[in-house]
């Protein structure tokens, strides 16, 4: 632009007269090229990306009346051994240790949820039951982001449920259309068995949605449904997700449309799914299947630790090159080129993520994976606070944690305008997934907020 600047200005009179009698020489060209340009140009304006815009989004907050301690666990889980409910190992019930010891340190505190049916004595593990539970989820997540955003079920016209384990006919999508009579042409998906990574999932199957049907609204509905999926057998890999899954839910609500824009919290950035299932270890690192009684459970293999670090490994190698400054990328490809002909032993360079991002909601799977991420991407304690209180005061909610944490960060106040965002997570299969926003304001929390009534007590020391 300087250079043309410095040439126009060198122009005389007799130039400019000279140029006009040659466009007046050459109109057929100049209208075809002018043509041309502005086909070019709507085409373009046609087919570029759409921006998906977060409007909001809610957490659900069960009530208080299902509350539970880790005492309160233990006493409760042998009332039902005793009562024969569960199967019993013989004289000395090493598994109640277990269990325990699990519980004292997984990081959970002592006022997570459990659902209504499990309160009960003798549980209630039924189709009802599981039904309840969800229902009172997803509508009561549902509900808070319709009121919060005063957006009319009608003109929603894309629904994404995701639900790993509890998928009844008809489906939890149905649920949704029939609760709030969503219109008849609705686009709706219900995800199942992608484990606790599927909430990004369903994010993107949204996004690919909203680039092909125009001016709409998405509403995705995460949860988990723990009522059935009490595992009551002796495999002790099978009980370690009794010690960590917990009621909960969220439902976010997606717009393409320009008019969000001014009111909406975030824009979404990126999004990026690994899923290395066609590995043999990978495939069968965390299963739901039969115990040696023949009971149903999810059982964790030893792979885990090592199937779950070469797919975040991958994950964050192609999330790099699309978020990283070009002082880090450089960094990263001289450390790679050192290493891979001249000096095998050096380590691989972990990029700063810290560059990249204000703001981390790692998936509350469970402590040992918080402290894993935290150590491996050198994260501060300020960077995991909400993953760390979101596991202790709701637990692994599964592929919903993730809002929670967001929530979090909502709460206290954090969120300015132009922070970036990087939600991870990672589920059976095995899948790595990442999302990435920014917001789009100062983001205060939205009405009935999970952490609102609990604000003051967070963050909390975690005594393990």
């Amino acid at each position: 632009m300087a250079a043309i600047a410095m040439k126009a200005s060198s122009l005389s009179t007799q130039d400019l007269h000279s140029f006009y009698l040659y466009l007046e020489k050459n109109s057929t060209s100049l209208t075809m090229f002018t043509i041309s340009l502005i086909l070019g140009w709507t085409l373009y304006i046609m087919n570029r990306p759409k921006p998906v815009y977060l409007v909001d989004f809610s957490c659900y907050l069960p009530p208080s009346h299902l509350k539970v301690s880790v005492k309160k666990i233990m006493s409760h889980v042998r009332v039902i051994r005793e009562q024969g409910m569960w199967a019993k190992t013989g004289e000395h019930d090493y598994l109640m240790d277990f269990v325990e010891k699990i519980l004292e340190r997984s990081g959970l505190g002592q006022e997570t949820y459990i659902p209504e049916g499990l309160h009960c004595l003798p549980l209630e593990q039924t189709m009802t039951g599981s039904r309840k539970e969800t229902t009172d989820v997803i509508l009561g997540a549902v509900d808070n982001v319709l009121r919060n955003t005063g957006v009319s079920p009608s003109d929603i016209g894309i629904l994404v449920v995701n639900s790993s384990t509890f998928n009844p006919t008809p489906s939890l999508a149905t649920i949704i259309v029939n609760k709030y009579k969503l219109r008849d042409n609705i686009k709706s998906l219900n995800l199942g068995g992608m484990g606790c990574s599927a909430g990004v999932i369903a994010i993107d199957v949204a996004k690919s949605l909203l680039q092909v049907h125009r001016n709409t609204y998405a509403l995705v509905v995460s949860t988990e449904n723990i009522t059935q999926n009490l595992y009551l057998g002796n495999n002790k890999s099978m009980l370690v997700t009794n010690c960590l899954f917990r009621v909960g839910g969220a439902a976010v609500l997606l717009s393409n449309m320009s008019k969000d824009r001014k009111r909406a919290k975030y824009k979404l950035v990126h999004t990026v799914r690994v899923h290395t299932g066609s590995d043999d270890r990978s495939y069968g690192c965390a299963t739901q299947e039969d115990d040696e009684d023949g009971l149903v459970g999810v059982s964790l293999s030893k792979d885990l630790p090592m199937v779950a670090a070469r797919t975040l490994k991958i994950n964050i190698a192609t999330l790099g090159p699309l978020v990283l400054p070009i002082r880090e990328k450089l960094r990263f490809f001289v450390t790679f080129v050192r290493k891979k002909f001249f000096d095998p032993k050096i380590k691989h360079y972990m990029p700063d993520f810290k560059l990249a991002f204000e703001h981390f909601c790692i998936h509350a799977g469970g402590r040992a994976l918080i402290d894993e991420l935290e150590k491996n991407l050198h994260l501060s304690p300020l960077h995991v606070e909400a993953s760390r209180m979101t596991l202790h005061r709701f637990g692994n909610t599964s592929s919903s944690s993730i809002w929670y944490e967001l929530a979090y960060t909502e709460a206290k106040g954090r969120m300015k305008k132009g922070d970036r965002i990087w939600q991870i997570a990672l589920g059976s299969g095995f899948k790595c997934n990442s999302s990435v926003w920014v917001a789009l304001r100062n983001v205060k929390p939205s009405a009935n907020n999970p952490w609102e009534d609990c604000l003051h007590k967070y963050p909390v020391e975690i005594d393990i």
